[in-house]
């Protein structure tokens, strides 16, 4: 036999040898990759938590807890949603504070009859997303769960209340000082440039404002309701309600229903001078876009009058702060800072009380 189909015959052999090894190999390599692929998937949902639903009772959850127990237990809790058990009204509906010996204190959020029986497939996928969202500065979603005629989303509750009820007290606001309210201010920019930054995909709050704004025991800010005006936008008729608080609402919505970004930093400008001022500055705020410098005067009147007129090294601070704000409140979208810019701005800024101060906090 010729050398030449000897070596060709080898060659073939050689060939066969090494698929006959080979691919089972691969097949087995390919059926552990999709194996735990599969594992990977259900550990993401069981995690995440999955829509339940009951056909049998109209039972239906988003959840990281038992969302059915969850649900059980907060309507004996609050006796069937009565009144003493109502901390707030939003414009989505009213807030509970309920007590379960399983979890301690937390906030309730009924939805009004509009959102109630049928939500969204759009809703209920995005809180599903919301509740893996996770910051020191924002207000932690829970869930939401739904049977018969309560909507309910669940969130942590946090101790003293919303921002807008604490400066409208007197006696409240003056425990505000310079110091705790330009951490509230950090404390918002840093929720809102997570938000903006680091979700994907990005998340528009839409309704920033102190009345969504919550502080808890150590005046630390919280900001709530992240993304539920966005979810409950969907097949709404209350659109113009949904898209913000009045006086708080970016300028380009008058003319466009688009909601950006930008609309959110407007927002926190005119939360920020609130949050120094004391109240909201209304119809003053037009003429406090982009300014430039400040004297001793209009920074008088830009200030609470309910605390002492701040320290020199604090002034400097504000003054800082309602350069920045008033950069938030240009009429162009595209002209404002982004909040990634503001946060960075702010982490960089030093405004902490006297040695002597601190141990009286």
């Amino acid at each position: 036999m010729p050398s030449s189909v000897v070596k060709k015959h080898s060659m073939a052999k050689g060939r066969k040898l090494i698929l006959i090894t080979v691919l089972p190999v691969m097949g087995a390599l390919v059926l552990l990759c999709v194996f735990i692929g599969v594992l990977f998937m259900c550990d993401k949902r069981s995690r995440v938590g999955d829509v339940e639903r009951r056909d049998s009772d109209g039972w239906l959850s988003i959840s990281m807890l038992d969302g059915k127990t969850l649900y059980r237990d907060i309507l004996n809790a609050t006796k069937e949603f009565d009144a003493k058990f109502c901390i707030g009204q939003g414009g989505h509906g009213s807030v509970y504070k309920v007590n379960l010996p399983s979890l301690g204190n937390i906030a309730v959020k009924r939805l009004h009859s509009s959102f109630e029986n049928t939500p969204p497939k759009s809703f209920l996928n995005e809180v599903r997303a919301l509740t893996g969202i996770k910051h020191r500065n924002i207000v932690n979603l829970y869930g939401y769960c739904s049977k018969a005629q309560h909507s309910l989303l669940v969130y942590e509750y946090v101790e003293r209340g919303s921002l807008s009820s604490i400066l409208s007290n007197e006696v409240e606001s003056k425990k505000l000082d310079w110091f705790k309210r330009v951490n509230i201010i950090k404390g918002v920019a840093f929720a809102l440039s997570y938000m903006h930054q680091d979700c994907s995909p990005p998340i528009v709050h839409r309704d920033i404002s102190s009345s969504n704004v919550l502080l808890d025991s150590r005046y630390e800010a919280h900001v709530v309701d992240f993304g539920i005006a966005k979810l409950l936008k969907p097949d709404s008729s209350n659109f113009t309600a949904l898209a913000g608080t009045y006086g708080y609402v970016a300028p380009e919505l008058a003319y466009t229903m688009m909601v950006t970004e930008m609309c959110d930093v407007y927002s926190f400008g005119v939360l920020a001078l609130e949050i120094i001022k004391g109240k909201h500055l209304g119809e003053y705020i037009t003429a406090l876009a982009n300014l430039s410098t400040i004297d001793h005067e209009q920074l008088s009147d830009l200030l609470d009058e309910r605390i002492p007129y701040p320290e020199e090294e604090v002034k400097d601070v504000l003054v800082f702060i309602i350069k920045l704000a008033s950069s938030c409140l240009l009429e162009a979208p595209k002209s404002r800072p982004t909040m990634h810019f503001i946060s960075h701005r702010l982490s960089s800024m030093d405004a902490r009380p006297p040695t002597h101060v601190k141990r009286a906090l």
